[in-house]
């Protein structure tokens, strides 16, 4: 018979995990029936496939079947004559839904991207939609929700407001397969530690507690732990520790010693995290100078003042400088660089190099902590080598004139001074034309020059235990003024005239007593001479005639004698004219009365006779006239009208004539209204009575 293969199945649908045989039937004499996979590869027995094969007959069972398995399946059937004949039957494997190791809940950290995990898998792919409170999340209206393509959810910075549950919905519309699962999502914030105070003082052995308050907040609630010196503390006698609502932990510290100062630590722990706050204890002890001395140095070395305190914890040292208010704490560098201060363990050194007299005075040191301060004083002396205090060192003379020569002296100790004159020391006793007078600081040595010989160099010598010190000075001869120059005359008029000069370039080594000025009519051998007040450089002349020319020349004087005259200048008094006009001032006068103050101006060179007043009010035309002596400042008008305007024209005459007028104006007030006034007092008599 021919040959004929057939398999009891032609297409089959296998899911994923499924078990399932087929049948392969041969007619005729086949000799052989064997099976090929997909990849036409000859299929052996193995775990997963087995083969039960007959004469006419095999069965191929596949176990547990997977997506590789998928394809077509051939048997061939090979007769004796080497003939074969094949049948196939084609394998579809498909995945169901299968929800592969989903977790609920799963937590994420506050802030952080969470990426809630739905593995879902199915053969075609699975469409996977997400839902939340009922509501299909979509990215259209949920911008912080996204659909990853391994069909994740991330939800970008996750809050607690996005915690609930999440539905993750697989379907296969192919099949018409679907499933969900829910996700409960948890966010976890992490700790929010905070303290109301950070830093608590307290004073050792005074039996006193302190408190710490840590206030914590996150999700969920966290555990709150104490700490100090990397250990956990436990709850004792001395360690009291207390949690209210709100999220307040507390820890009392109790009988306080002073091993109990420093850092503690409160730490809050929970799932997203822990956050840690240090705290403060600071136990103290009174500041206390122990050690502060006064110190002596010698100018240009240097000085080191010591201060020395306890306490605890150990107090900050600084110093002031009483002289200026300036400070100087531990690690300062003046900008000088004189001064620096150096502490280590409760002690403070005051580096002062170059010691100067700047220098000497108070110095305060003070010790301070947060519980209190100390302070204690001490005086810084100086000793120096003598110092002069004068650049005076030429002093002049004449003879018979006694001079004092001065020599003043800055020391510390103080010094002895004696003076000496070329190689010979001057006694204290003094000789027939010296004497010394010493005080503190000063010595002055009085010399009368009898002759030549007592002009020249004395020496003064100062001296104490640091040094030495010589200042030369020199008497001189002194001579009489050199001559004033550059004379000038201003502000001539008639009986005036202003001399100006120029003091003189050599004032003879004595001070210029005063000025002599000489003037006299040209032609005339009498000159009158007029002193200046002092060394003023401004003379004026008084007394001139008028039209009339003069020499003028000037003189200095000091205490040698009279110098050389300058250059004589001439100049001309200004003739007789008529005078200016007055100026006039007006003030009200008692009753009817106006008086009229009169300034006279220039008088033309000859005194004002009178001055001639007319007045009258404005709507008259007569003019009224008043003669006032021209010795007189003033011109009383009266009586007047009440109520009235009133113009004045005032001239002034000498015997050369009249000046021009002034013209001033006034208003007389209304009469006052005496009854008016007397009733009102009257009625405030009667008022009061």
């Amino acid at each position: 018979a021919a040959l004929q293969v057939s398999i009891s199945l032609n297409k089959v649908e296998l899911s994923v995990g499924e078990s399932k045989f087929f049948i392969c039937t041969a007619i005729g004499e086949p000799v052989r029936l064997e099976w090929y996979n997909p990849q036409g590869e000859r299929i052996a027995p193995s775990k997963r496939m087995a083969l039960h094969t007959e004469t006419s007959r095999s069965r191929l069972i596949i176990y547990n079947a997977i997506i590789e398995d998928a394809g077509i399946y051939r048997c061939q059937a090979t007769d004796a004559g080497g003939h074969t004949e094949e049948a196939s039957v084609v394998l579809e494997i498909y995945q169901r839904l299968t929800f592969q190791d989903v977790q609920s809940p799963q937590e994420f950290r506050h802030g952080e991207t969470a990426e809630v995990v739905c593995d879902v898998i199915s053969s075609p792919v699975p469409v996977v939609v997400w839902y939340y409170q009922d509501r299909e999340i979509t990215e259209e209206h949920h911008s912080k929700f996204q659909v990853l393509a391994n069909n994740n959810l991330q939800i970008h910075q996750v809050t607690k407001v996005d915690e609930g549950v999440y539905r993750c919905e697989a379907s296969v519309e192919a099949r018409g397969e679907i499933d969900f699962v829910d996700i409960a999502v948890v966010v976890n914030v992490p700790p929010v530690l905070s303290v109301s105070q950070q830093s608590f003082n307290a004073t050792a052995d005074y039996q006193e507690s302190v408190t710490f308050t840590c206030i914590t907040s996150g999700s969920p609630d966290p555990v709150v732990t104490w700490h100090r010196k990397g250990q956990q503390l436990e709850p004792s006698e001395q360690h009291f520790f207390n949690r209210l609502e709100g999220g307040r932990s507390m820890l009392t510290i109790r009988n306080i010693r002073q091993g109990d100062g420093g850092t503690y630590s409160c730490k809050a722990t929970n799932k997203a995290g822990s956050q840690e706050r240090e705290l403060f204890l600071k136990v103290f002890i009174q500041p206390h100078i122990t050690q502060l001395k006064n110190v002596t140095a010698v100018e240009g070395s240097a000085a080191m003042i010591s201060c020395v305190a306890e306490g605890e914890p150990l107090p900050d040292i600084s110093w002031r400088r009483a002289s200026d208010g300036q400070t100087f704490v531990d690690g300062d560098k003046s900008q000088d660089g004189r001064f620096e201060v150096r502490g280590r363990h409760g002690k403070s050194v005051l580096a002062i190099s170059g010691v100067r007299l700047a220098d000497l005075g108070r110095f305060d040191c003070e010790a301070l902590s947060r519980i209190g301060g100390h302070q204690k004083s001490m005086f810084l002396d100086i000793e120096y080598i003598p110092k002069f205090l004068t650049n005076h060192t030429i002093y002049y003379s004449w003879e018979g004139n006694p001079v004092n020569i001065s020599c003043d002296v800055m020391s510390n100790p103080p010094a002895t001074m004696l003076w000496r004159r070329e190689r010979f020391t001057i006694s204290a006793e003094g000789t027939a034309n010296t004497r010394v007078h010493s005080a503190e600081g000063k010595s002055v040595l009085e010399v009368t020059p009898m002759s030549d010989r007592d002009f020249g160099r004395y020496n003064c010598t100062a001296r104490n235990n640091i040094g030495v010190r010589y200042q030369e000075f020199i008497l001189a001869q002194a001579d009489v003024p050199s001559n004033p120059y550059s004379v000038r005359l201003s502000a001539v008029s008639q009986r005036l005239a202003t001399v100006t000069f120029m003091k003189p370039d050599s004032h003879g080594g004595v001070p210029i007593s005063y000025y002599l000025v000489q003037y006299k009519e040209v032609g005339s051998q009498d000159w009158r001479d007029v002193k200046s007040h002092s060394v003023q450089t401004t003379v004026v002349l008084t007394g001139l005639e008028p039209n009339t020319t003069y020499e003028v020349r000037v003189a200095a004087v000091n205490g040698k004698g009279q110098g050389e005259f300058s250059h004589t200048e001439t100049f001309q008094t200004l003739p007789i004219r008529e005078p200016s006009p007055p100026a006039v001032h007006g003030q009200r006068g008692m009753g009817k009365a106006y008086r009229l103050g009169l300034v006279k101006q220039d008088d033309g060179g000859m005194p004002i006779v009178e001055y001639i007043v007319k007045y009258k009010t404005d709507k008259e035309e007569q003019w009224m006239t008043k003669l006032v002596p021209g010795a007189n400042d003033f011109a009383m008008l009266q009586p007047l009208q009440w109520n009235t305007r009133y113009e004045v024209e005032i001239t002034a005459r000498n015997v050369k004539g009249l000046s021009e007028p002034t013209f001033y104006q006034f208003f007389m007030p209304q009469k006052p209204d005496i009854t008016g006034k007397s009733m009102t007092r009257k009625n405030l008599i009667f008022f009061f009575s």
